[in-house]
């Protein structure tokens, strides 16, 4: 849904500054078909993904749903995945741990469990992540391929992510685990909280030793990994590349009217999500972000998108903020940048920015066509945010911050677009043809219990 690319065109007094582009090698792959001259992209297929292990996924699925995995055993990556809001929360920014409940009826906690800093990004959902061509995961792109530290990857661990991680997805999957905000706790609650204080690779010897001392957990590590014959064999590389292998392969989404369109049936598609297709293909420029199969570029752009929440801050940063890109690399001209998202079911799981600050489709769509415009004219009223009243003053301090704000607003990546109202209506039609049908519930879906016995949200 992104306009008309700009090259990294920053407006205002820091383009100069953000001026250069970070590039994403994607190798070129063959069309479908055209669109008014643009090109379609190919159709997404199985071979397309990462290969996985049928017993690790069912193992995974159990310990994504498992509140055991967290300091104080109150939340699982399913609390903020969830099956029924299409893996995500549909919140603009999560409530972590000590919060209770699911989606919007999700509540900020009370008495000593309250919590004190919602997380400072909205949850993506994870449909597609275990697609060959993925290289980065997070909103800022903090963890990709590369083997800087012989690992496999690069990520805030550096050296102390273990070897033998299997994919993006089982790295990614470590680090929610070691969050304060997300799942690990304060440090005077639990030990884990603790020991992520002194390494992080400590936190999570203590999570696989959790995990190893549930009976019901041994036989199916066993049975899942030729590597362990006792439950002391247990690691939380066992534990990563379970939850990946379940990631990987229980979001597969390629099933939805576009690609059936793509696929030849003509029919596959409404009048006005073809005539959106036309918009976003064409005079709209949404797809020089949103091209390829995935409908992302993997890159990184700035949208002047209004801030709100903690951020995502730097160690030395004296003030709340996010800057996005910027927090990994250190690097000016990345400031205010986020990782294009994919659009395959982003009908689904509102709502949408990096940090939600749209509610509605419609909403993130206008703000594409005159970013700049619709920062100035933004509302709080667009943000789905559980009730928190000694929040409330933090939640939009960056707003209130006048040189912030300008900074924001002064970095944009895309040129302004007018569309019509039907041409904003059209485009809304087409990303509804990206929602997927049988694969939007996921190949296994959520468990009942979990061997833990923990409840289970």
């Amino acid at each position: 849904m992104n306009t008309k690319h700009s090259k990294r065109r920053g407006t205002g007094k820091l383009s100069a500054a953000v001026g250069a582009l970070f590039v994403l090698f994607i190798p070129p792959v063959a069309v479908a078909g055209d669109v008014e001259g643009a090109k379609l992209p190919p159709m997404l297929s199985e071979a397309d993904f990462l290969p996985f292990d049928e017993k690790r996924a069912a193992l995974g699925r159990l310990l994504f749903y498992d509140p055991v995995l967290s300091g104080n055993r109150n939340i699982s990556c399913g609390t903020c995945h969830h099956h029924t809001l299409a893996g995500a929360d549909g919140l603009a920014l999560g409530v972590g741990e000590g919060g209770d409940g699911i989606g919007e009826k999700r509540t900020t906690g009370t008495g000593r469990d309250r919590i004190d800093r919602r997380v400072p990004r909205n949850a993506p959902a994870l449909f597609n992540i275990g697609h060959k061509d993925i290289r980065h995961l997070f909103h800022d792109g903090r963890l990709s391929i590369d083997n800087l530290y012989g690992n496999g990857f690069n990520s805030p661990a550096e050296e102390y992510l273990p070897q033998g991680l299997s994919s993006l997805a089982a790295a990614q999957s470590l680090f929610p685990m070691t969050s304060e905000t997300e799942m690990a706790g304060h440090s005077e609650e639990n030990a884990i909280a603790g020991a992520r204080n002194d390494r992080i690779d400590h936190a999570w010897r203590l999570i696989a030793r959790r995990v190893s001392a549930v009976p019901a957990y041994g036989p199916l590590f066993a049975d899942a990994f030729d590597d362990i014959e006792s439950p002391a064999d247990i690691t939380i590389v066992h534990i990563g590349n379970a939850i990946g292998d379940f990631v990987n392969s229980e979001w597969r989404s390629y099933d939805s009217p576009f690609d059936r369109y793509l696929a030849g049936d003509r029919a596959a598609l409404s009048s006005d999500a073809q005539a959106g297709m036309d918009v976003f293909y064409g005079r709209g420029g949404c797809a020089a972000c949103h091209g390829g199969a995935l409908l992302t570029d993997q890159d990184f752009h700035a949208l002047a998108l209004p801030q709100f929440g903690p951020g995502r801050t730097r160690m030395f940063d004296l003030m709340q903020r996010d800057v996005g890109r910027m927090v990994e690399t250190d690097r000016l001209e990345d400031a205010y940048r986020f990782r294009t998202p994919s659009l395959r079911n982003s009908a689904l799981t509102a709502p949408y920015g990096h940090n939600g600050a749209y509610a509605t489709l419609e909403g993130i769509i206008r703000h594409h066509l005159d970013p700049q415009t619709a920062f100035d004219r933004w509302s709080r009223k667009e943000v789905a945010l559980p009730a928190a009243e000694h929040l409330a003053e933090a939640d939009f301090a960056p707003l209130a911050d006048r040189r912030e704000r300008l900074r924001v607003r002064s970095v944009v990546d895309i040129e302004p677009v007018s569309l019509g109202d039907d041409e904003v209506r059209q485009l809304i039609a087409f990303i509804h043809s990206l929602t997927g049908a049988e694969s939007v519930k996921g190949r296994l879906g959520r468990p009942d219990e979990v061997p833990s016995g923990l409840p289970v949200d």
